[in-house]
C-alpha cells in the first residue's frame, strides 16, 4: 500500500471513529447543571439563581439545580466551583464578594478569583438598602439615617448588625458607614442574606444593610423599617426612599452588589457563550425583566469579555473601599 492510499485509509478509518466518539461524549448539556450559590438559601444571590434556572432548564432540555453551599462569606461555594470540572456541569452565582472584596479583605484565599474562573454574564446588579428591626427603631427613636447616626455616636456598641458574611457588600457597605459617620455598631455575620433577615426581623439584630430584592417583601410586609439605599441614585422599584448620600447626608457613599454567573476556568469556550446568550435572553424576556425590576433588580447579559473588565473594575475599587473603610475579617 502506498503512502497516499494509507492516508486515506486513515483518513477514512478517524471519519468513522468521530460519530462514536461524539455519541459517547453527547452533546452538551447530558445531564443535569449544578448552579452553586455561595450562600444560604433566602437571600438574593439564592433568589436570583433560582428565577433562572427553570428557563435555562426550559432552554437546554436538562435541569439546571441550585446548590447554596454557604460559608466564608462565599468563599466555601466559590472554591468548590473552581475546583470542579471545567466541563460547563458546574457554574457560579459569583458575586461582588466573591469575585471583588474577598481578595482584598481575606489575608489566604482558597482560590484565584480571575485565574480559576471564566466569567460567562452579569445576571443583575442591586442596591443595599438599610433596614431596621421596626421595633427596635422605634424603641431607639430612630427614623431617619440622621436618627441612626445619633443614637450610634451616643451609645458605641449599642446596635448591632447583621450581616450576609465576612466580606459581601453587606458587610461593606455597614463598615464604609460606620467609618464616614465615626460609629460602631457590632457586626454579626451570617452565612447567608436569609438567616441575618430572620434574625433581624425576629429581634435579635438591630440593623442590616441587605440587597433590596431580598428585603423588599419584608418592607412591604411591614416586618423592616427601610431607612435608605446605597446606591447613587434612588432606586425605581422604591424611590420614594432616600440615598444614603442624601438622607445622611453622606457625601460619596454608595456600596451597591453585583450578581453573576461564573465557569471554572478552561470550560469550553462554545459552552460559556451558549449559557451566556441564553441567561441574556431571558433576562431580557418581559417576565423575568419585570419580576427582577419590581424588586430592585437591574437585569444584566453583558458579553463574557465585558463581565471579565467589570470583575477587574470592581476588584480595584473594592480594595479602595477595603483599605479606607479598616474592614477586617472578624
Amino acid at each position: 500500500m502506498n503512502a497516499s492510499s494509507r492516508r486515506r485509509v486513515l483518513a477514512l478509518a478517524a471519519a468513522a471513529l468521530l460519530p462514536a466518539l461524539a455519541l459517547a461524549d453527547g452533546p452538551w448539556p447530558s445531564k443535569p447543571v449544578r448552579i452553586v450559590v455561595p450562600f444560604a438559601a433566602g437571600g438574593t444571590t439564592d433568589i436570583l439563581a433560582r428565577a433562572l434556572a427553570p428557563e435555562l432548564s426550559r432552554v437546554f432540555g436538562q435541569p439546571f439545580i441550585v446548590d447554596n453551599k454557604p460559608g466564608a462569606g462565599g468563599n466555601v461555594g466559590a472554591d468548590n466551583v473552581a475546583k470542579s470540572p471545567a466541563d460547563g456541569y458546574s457554574l457560579l452565582m459569583g458575586t461582588v464578594g466573591t469575585h471583588a472584596i474577598n481578595s482584598s479583605l481575606y489575608p489566604k484565599m482558597p482560590y484565584d478569583h480571575v485565574k480559576d474562573f471564566a466569567p460567562i454574564t452579569l445576571v443583575a446588579g442591586v442596591p443595599n438598602v438599610l433596614v431596621m428591626n421596626p421595633a427596635k427603631a422605634e424603641s431607639y427613636g430612630i427614623h431617619s439615617v440622621p436618627d441612626l447616626i445619633r443614637v450610634a455616636k451616643a451609645q458605641p456598641g449599642k446596635l448591632n448588625m447583621a450581616s450576609s458574611g465576612n466580606g459581601t457588600s453587606i458587610h461593606l457597605a455597614g463598615e464604609l458607614f460606620k467609618t464616614m459617620t465615626g460609629t460602631y455598631m457590632v457586626h454579626f455575620p451570617y452565612r447567608g442574606s436569609g438567616p441575618a433577615l430572620l434574625d433581624l426581623i425576629g429581634g435579635n439584630m438591630d440593623l442590616m444593610f441587605d440587597n433590596l430584592p431580598s428585603a423588599m417583601p419584608q418592607i412591604r410586609a411591614g416586618k423592616l423599617k427601610a431607612l435608605a439605599v446605597t446606591s447613587a441614585q434612588r432606586s425605581a422599584a422604591i424611590p420614594e426612599l432616600p440615598t444614603i448620600a442624601e438622607a445622611g447626608p453622606l457625601k460619596g457613599f454608595e456600596a451597591s452588589s453585583w450578581f453573576g454567573l461564573l465557569a471554572p476556568a478552561g470550560t469550553p469556550p462554545e459552552i460559556i457563550q451558549r449559557v451566556q446568550q441564553e441567561t441574556a435572553k431571558a433576562l431580557a424576556s418581559p417576565a423575568i425583566k419585570e419580576r427582577l425590576l419590581a424588586q430592585g433588580a437591574i437585569p444584566g447579559g453583558n458579553t463574557p469579555a465585558e463581565f471579565a473588565a467589570m470583575i477587574d473594575a470592581e476588584t480595584r475599587k473594592w480594595a479602595q473601599v477595603v483599605k479606607a473603610s479598616g474592614a477586617k475579617v472578624d
